[in-house]
């Protein structure tokens, strides 16, 4: 759903969406998927910041309560886990354009609460993508005694167990276990 500065120019507008599951890419190569709707009620408002006499600048104020259904996946497994995720947010968008100056300035620590947006206007979508990462768990897994992967097989060893070497040592290791068999064999001629 696209929130045009146009779209504002009576007042406020709700914003009641429901999106179907797949609406919304995560971009993470498939680890976080929709999995149902996701449900989003609130408003859009105008906000007008007075630079000076002349210049007036819209922002876009949206304050909506969401709710839906994820997955990610298991970081162990890989396996999907499902997340029943809710929220609110109360942000505010400016105009992308009119911060690009590109000279360096100091800004305030109500500017670090703003994001832009685009001359077009702003995607509802890019700013319920950014709500569901800042709630989604930072670590995801399907049980906690998961097992995860078999790092030589790739084999999930929740469903099977594979014929791969339980103690296989890495041989970047080697120079290490070489060092502390000639600790010990000294020591042993020492004592």
């Amino acid at each position: 759903m696209l929130i045009t500065p146009l779209d504002l120019e009576n007042g406020p507008i709700p914003v009641k969406v429901v999106l179907p599951p797949g609406t919304i890419e995560f971009g993470d190569g498939g680890a976080t998927v929709q999995s149902g709707p996701l449900t989003v009620d609130g408003q859009a408002e105008p906000i007008e910041e007075h630079r000076g006499p002349k210049e007036i600048v819209l922002d876009i104020r949206i304050r909506a309560k969401w709710d839906g259904n994820f997955e990610a996946a298991c970081a162990r497994c890989v396996e999907p886990v499902p997340h029943s995720l809710a929220g609110e947010f109360d942000l505010i968008f400016r105009p992308q354009a009119v911060d690009a100056d590109g000279a360096e300035r100091a800004i305030t620590a109500a500017e670090t609460e703003i994001g832009y947006y685009e001359e077009s206007g702003l995607l509802l979508e890019d700013v319920l993508r950014e709500q569901v990462w800042l709630t989604l768990p930072v670590r995801s897994l399907c049980r906690p005694d998961c097992k995860g992967l078999c790092p030589h097989c790739g084999r999930n060893q929740n469903h099977e167990t594979c014929q791969c070497a339980a103690n296989v040592t890495d041989p970047r290791w080697k120079a290490l276990s070489d060092l502390g068999a000639r600790l010990k064999s000294e020591q042993k001629e020492q004592g």
